[in-house]
Parts: structure tokens; sequence; C-alpha cells
């Protein structure tokens, strides 16, 4: 059962979107234009039951905001958003539905295919004209609040590489070390084992300026792949713009320390590191999205 009388909060700010720490509590900040309420919903990260939901208590700009003070870095947490629940009109508001946070900078968890999830109640007379009521809670990920503070180790002196001089190298993370000899097993499949010392070097060797890594976002892997054994390699089916995914399970505690720390033992003075963002199928997002990205990478490069 939730309990929201503990738990104490205040008007915050509208951006930037998303969970910010700042030392001392956490802003949420989460855009609905047509929203008539907005819950953040807080969890317990072992035993997964919600703990507190907390209406965002102010709207700026059709962005719902509030600060909770006694929140920190590895909440977990979600939303709930209210408004009308009309198809034909485009609505589908249901409160009943656990919903991620487009701008988490971490998830915790995998999603479990189940009707729940949906909000409309499948096999039912009227199909997705229907309201579900089940709590789509129990099969969710949850968002992760997570410190934002990193030490890049010399970042101020690295020296920025123009457009011109540019060489890029796009890769596949878990494909290009899961089996490479100089990987260490550990590390096969994740942003650290492409920190390897003999990985680094072999690409620095090429006259490389730029590592862009694909995909790099979160995604969901459909039921039928699942069913089959199989998953999406290339994670056209994003879930999340601003949070790096996790191939195989690292020592980080988050992707997001994990791809850092990769990009911050790739650059040198003379070298710089970037993403890449591939959309097939993108979110809907603003461009005040803050992706997780390295501060070493000055243009972080796009394809479409």
């Amino acid at each position: 059962m939730s309990d929201t009388s503990r738990v104490r909060v205040r008007e915050g700010l509208p951006q930037p979107l998303g969970a910010t720490w700042n030392g001392a509590g956490t802003n949420f900040a989460l855009f609905s234009a047509n929203a008539t309420k907005v819950e953040v919903c807080l969890f317990d990260a072992v035993k997964g039951h919600e703990t507190a939901r907390v209406t965002l208590p102010e709207y700026t700009d059709e962005v719902w905001h509030g600060y909770l003070p006694d929140v920190g870095p590895n909440t977990y947490y979600g939303y709930r958003v209210h408004g009308p629940y009309a198809p034909e009109a485009g609505h589908r508001f249901n409160p009943n539905k656990l919903l991620l946070d487009p701008y988490a900078r971490a998830h915790a968890g995998e999603l479990t295919w189940n009707d729940a999830c949906f909000g409309y109640t499948i096999g039912a007379e009227g199909d997705d004209l229907t309201f579900d009521t089940r709590d789509s809670a129990p099969y969710m990920p949850k968002c992760v609040v997570v410190d934002p503070n990193f030490d890049w180790q010399g970042e101020p002196g690295r020296r920025a590489v123009s457009w011109d001089h540019t060489i890029c190298y796009e890769t596949h993370v878990k494909g290009y070390t899961m089996l490479h000899p100089a990987v260490p097993e550990r590390l096969r499949g994740t942003y650290a084992g492409l920190g390897t010392p003999e990985i680094v070097k072999y690409i620095k060797s090429l006259g490389v300026t730029s590592v862009e890594l694909l995909p790099i976002h979160t995604f969901v892997n459909d039921s039928h792949l699942l069913d089959n054994g199989l998953v999406n390699y290339w994670a056209t089916t994003r879930s999340a713009s601003s949070r790096p995914i996790r191939a195989t399970p690292t020592t980080s505690p988050t992707p997001c320390a994990s791809s850092r720390k990769w990009s911050r033992a790739s650059t040198t003075p003379a070298s710089k590191s970037s993403w890449t963002w591939f959309t097939t199928t993108p979110p809907r997002a603003t461009s005040a999205a803050r992706p997780c990205r390295s501060r070493a990478s000055t243009t972080p490069a796009t394809t479409a």
C-alpha cells in the first residue's frame, strides 16, 4: 500500500525534463499537454512493491513538476498519468498503468509481457476501445534516479577534433566484443569490454577519431521474439532515449556509469568518442531530451 503522508514535496522546476538529483533531492518534470494529474510512484528496490505515490503539484507550460527533497540516487520510480480516456480523440490516459519516464537515465528490471500492460482489455468486446483497470506495475521495469556527477579526469586538456578531420568508426558493442579474444570473458558484450586497452589501441591505430555505438538506447524485445528465444539485435523498438542499454551485466551500477568509464578510458587529448542515434521508431520526445552521453563528445553524430 502506498504511503504519501511521509513524502515531502515542493513545487520544483519545469526544466530539465526527467528526474534530476541536485545533491539534496530530486526534481521530477514530465510533459503532458492533456493530462489532468500526474503522480510519481516510488518503489522498493528489493521487494519491488510501490511504497509511495506523490502528486506533482505544479503545471508550467504543459510540464508537470515537483521536487522531492528526500529522494536521491538509486530510487526506483515511475509515473501514473490521469486524463481523458477517449480513444476516438486520441486520448488513452489510464492511471492503472505505470509509465516509464521518457527522460530516465537508468532502468531496473525488464518488461514482462502481460495483458495487464495494455490500456485496453485484450479479447473483450470493443477491443482497443475498452478501458482496462488492472495494475501494470508488477510487469514493468522501473526508472532509476541517478547521480549525474562523474570525474572525467583531465577533460579540460582534451583537444577537440574538427568535423573536417573527423573519422568515424561505427560498431555494435556486443557484436564487436562477444567473441573478441582480447576481451576478458566477464567483460564481453559490455562498454567496459570495448574499453579494453587492446581494442582502444587497435581502433586508434586506424586513425579513427570518433567511435559511434549502435544501438545504445534502452529497448523492448517484442513478445514474438522472446517466444522464439530471440532478441532484437539492432534494438529498433526503443523505450528510452536518455538511457544506454546494458548488453550484458557489468560491475558498474548503471549503464551510464559503464559507458562513461569506457568513454573516459578511450579518450585522449587527440581523440574523442561520440554516440550515434539510430532512429527507426522514435519515441514522442522533444529536443530537450538529455541523452546520457559522454561529455567528451563535442559533436555527437546522428543517423536517421
